[in-house]
């Protein structure tokens, strides 16, 4: 019998509960990997995103192929076409048992049901695991086994979980049969855009080295400088946690293994941390459907009545906005495929707050340009932004753009990075730059007034409060 291990968001060979028990059966092994570009475009995948994706996979299609796993790239458009594809795929191949890591958003669950109830049907066996995160999904509860809806008594658990648990990396398996003829997937799908140039390295070994390099280099700082934008200050992992290249359970373990090795304690926790709140997205996604369909985690402020986005919105999409730190955040992120995170934080609630325009348009709009796009993190983030969410910021507290970017960019290194226009301006000018002098040619005025715009906001709320 052929053991079959369909590959996801897991692309990586080592610590994958999926592939580990398929190997382990002492019978051959296959791979595939499902390439669902219709779906990628309705869940708003970015082009940087599809491109690390298709690389990642091809490297994993050569790593697996010197231990005698071949992997096979099928062409399904659609989640609903995957289904018809996966049955033929494993009647063609004579497979009798499928093994795949659990994904959690509403239509990656449905798909999975639907596999699952056709391969039933042809006596095919499917073997599910919850490797995702940290602590497998649904473990984490409250005294009343209900769901965390708070982040900070979820982590408590989450740690005390870990403590007792001690949970370890599965090994990379061993070659299995001969080397096999990798399969490569050369073709980029139509209808993205040009992809901009790789954020990171590509293959599993390329994420463990930069993985270490933080841990030995910026790890102990990470508490002080991860905040600031112009500073290289942050492990830069998040496109290789998206797609699994890395899983959450080898960077914990890493960062633990470091701990007393000369690295900052509470560097290390607070990085740490960050994987907690990872989890805790997962986490909200699986017990919440409906933050996976476009609906606010607070279903009261669905009767919020947002603002047109109209030219505001297409103004802070391109980083027009007059605002110096939002407009260089922006423009990060359309350059680079990636943004800064207190700079994510603060672009979405300019956007929500000062704007008040549907997070649900940021948050898409996010993802069309992420390389790391992730939706249980990037929706938990926009909807913390927007007040809608699980653990979010009062309504009431509202980023001044301005005074972030004096705490966070004091010398405007970073403005001046991606806004090269306001490079003649000093330290102090560059946060407010049409306050006291003649702006640049091409550089446009604040777009709104940010304490009237706070306020309406605020008023905004108490008036969904008092109804």
């Amino acid at each position: 019998m052929t053991q079959l291990v369909w590959f996801r968001n897991d692309l990586r060979v080592a610590d994958n509960a999926a592939l580990t028990a398929a190997c382990n059966h002492q019978e051959p092994v296959q791979a595939c990997f499902i390439v669902s570009p219709g779906q990628w475009k309705e869940h708003d995948w970015s082009p940087a995103r599809v491109k690390l994706v298709l690389e990642h996979a091809n490297a994993l299609s050569e790593t697996l192929a010197k231990l005698g796993i071949p992997m096979t790239f099928i062409e399904a458009d659609t989640f609903e076409e995957s289904v018809t594809a996966m049955s033929r795929f494993c009647g063609q191949r004579s497979i009798r048992h499928v093994h795949f890591n659990e994904e959690y958003a509403v239509n990656e669950r449905l798909r999975d049901k639907a596999v699952k109830a056709e391969l039933d049907k042809a006596g095919i066996a499917v073997n599910k695991y919850r490797d995702q995160t940290v602590v497998p999904v649904g473990n984490i509860l409250t005294q009343q086994n209900e769901p965390y809806s708070v982040f900070t008594p979820f982590s408590r658990s989450w740690r005390r979980w870990v403590d007792d648990n001690n949970p370890s990396v599965f090994p990379a398996p061993k070659a299995i049969g001969e080397p096999v003829r990798p399969e490569t997937y050369t073709k980029f799908p139509r209808g993205f855009p040009e992809p901009p140039p790789a954020l990171v390295n590509t293959g599993e070994d390329a994420a463990h080295n930069q993985l270490e390099k933080f841990l030995d280099e910026r790890a102990g700082d990470y508490k002080d400088q991860r905040d600031f934008p112009a500073v290289n200050g942050t492990s830069i992992i998040s496109p290789y946690l998206a797609s699994g290249i890395l899983s959450g359970r080898q960077c914990m373990i890493a960062a633990q293994q470091h701990d007393g090795i000369g690295a900052s304690e509470t560097g290390l926790a607070t990085w740490t941390s960050e994987i907690a709140w990872r989890d805790f997205y997962i986490n909200i996604l699986y017990h919440y459907p409906r933050v996976s369909m476009n609906r606010a985690f607070k279903p009261d402020t669905e009767a919020l009545v947002w603002n047109e986005p109209g030219e505001k919105f297409e103004a802070w999409k391109t980083g027009n906005t007059g605002i110096p730190i939002v407009d260089a955040a922006m423009r990060q992120l359309n350059q680079t495929g990636w943004m800064h995170n207190r700079l994510r934080m603060i672009t979405a609630m300019f956007l929500t707050k000062n704007l008040f325009i549907d997070w649900r348009l940021g948050e898409a709009y996010f993802m069309s340009k992420l390389a790391d796009g992730f939706l249980a993190s990037n929706n938990g983030g926009w909807q913390w932004s927007a007040s809608t969410g699980t653990d979010s910021a009062p309504y009431f507290r509202v980023f001044n753009p301005v005074t972030q970017s004096e705490r966070f960019d004091p010398s405007g290194a970073f403005i001046k990075k991606y806004l090269p226009e306001l490079a003649r301006f000093d330290a102090k000018a560059i946060h407010q730059p049409g306050k006291k002098g003649v702006l640049p040619k091409g550089y446009p005025k604040p777009i709104v007034d940010l304490k009237e715009s706070r306020k309406e906001a605020i008023a905004k709320f108490q008036a969904l409060k008092k109804d």
